[in-house]
């Protein structure tokens, strides 16, 4: 008899889900749409109706399902209750009994960017290694820290928040979570492209990040201005550089990774990334720290469905 799993990562807009066997090949993956109206009261009904009907399309037998694991956007502690996450409108509860109740299956739960942490440690760029960073540098930055092969959560969840390590005291500018001088505000695509602009105001440097209109400007614009060796945009990587590679420096003082792993969608721009953040690392780090690997994460989107399928599978 076959066992499988379920792994399920909730967005803001989908909420994705796979089918896992117990060797962790992916069998099936699927979306569903994350109705967020009155509180997310449906989030949760919903996915366990997804896992069911998709139970009885391929004819699986309660006992042959070892568990369902889910990942969400907000600090989840290690007992699975999950505190105010707000763009889903959710409150503070136990995330992991309320599924499980929907399910009469077990349920383990995690922070979303941890879970995928945990999915690049098992089956992506991180495979092999057991004490692990990553890094998502999308619209904002967020992370996850493995040790030992253990997600580690904090005592509310909030461990490896690392887009909020605080960077610089002379920005004016808040950050969405309130303070200023966040890491998010500097290597997001939205923060490297606020640099980007700002110092396209501020100096007549010829570059030809001019021909763009700045309101039409992406991150990925400027990436590949950095590998056309356009002068104000190597400036740019070289502050991106800097900022990153300092963070995680100061990261590895604490938990001493074996390997960093930088995903999300800035990390598309490929191993430049690497060579700017690892150049800035090497200079700020600890000299026991200073021999950490860095990689590009490799499972993409699926990381988050990769994690929570290993969350019941550990």
């Amino acid at each position: 008899m076959g066992r499988y799993c379920f792994g399920v990562d909730v967005g803001g807009t989908t909420v994705k889900l796979g089918v896992f066997n117990e060797d962790g090949d992916l069998l099936e993956k699927w979306e569903i749409p994350t109705v967020t109206k009155n509180g997310g009261k449906k989030i949760l009904p919903d996915i366990s109706a997804s896992i069911l009907a998709k139970m009885e399309e391929r004819e699986m037998e309660r006992e042959e399902v070892v568990g369902v694991g889910i990942g969400a956007p907000g600090p989840i502690d290690s007992e699975g209750t999950i505190y105010d996450a707000v763009n889903l409108g959710w409150g503070t509860f136990s995330l992991k009994k309320e599924l499980q109740i929907l399910l009469n299956l077990p349920v383990e739960a995690g922070n979303d960017a941890n879970v995928a942490a945990l999915g690049e440690m098992w089956q992506g760029g991180a495979r092999g290694y057991e004490n692990v960073v990553l890094v998502t540098l999308g619209t904002g930055v967020g992370g996850g820290v493995i040790l030992d092969g253990k997600i580690l959560p904090g005592s509310t969840g909030a461990g490896g928040e690392i887009g909020h390590l605080h960077m610089n005291d002379e920005e004016t500018l808040s950050c969405g979570c309130g303070n200023k001088g966040c890491l998010e505000q500097y290597v997001s695509a939205t923060g490297f492209l606020r640099m980007a602009k700002e110092k396209l105001a501020a100096v007549d440097d010829p570059s030809s990040l001019r021909k763009t209109d700045p309101a039409d400007l992406t991150a990925k614009d400027v990436w590949d201005a950095v590998k056309a060796e356009d002068p104000l945009a190597l400036s740019l990587a070289e502050e991106f550089g800097k900022y990153l590679g300092k963070a995680c420096a100061n990261i590895a003082c604490v938990v001493n990774p074996e390997i960093f792993v930088i995903g999300g969608g800035v990390s598309k721009a490929g191993n430049i990334l690497i060579d700017y953040i690892q150049k800035y690392y090497k200079q700020y780090a600890f000299h026991s720290c200073r021999g950490a690997l860095f990689t590009l994460a490799r499972l993409g989107n699926d990381a988050g469905i990769y994690g929570a399928a290993k969350l019941i599978l550990s």
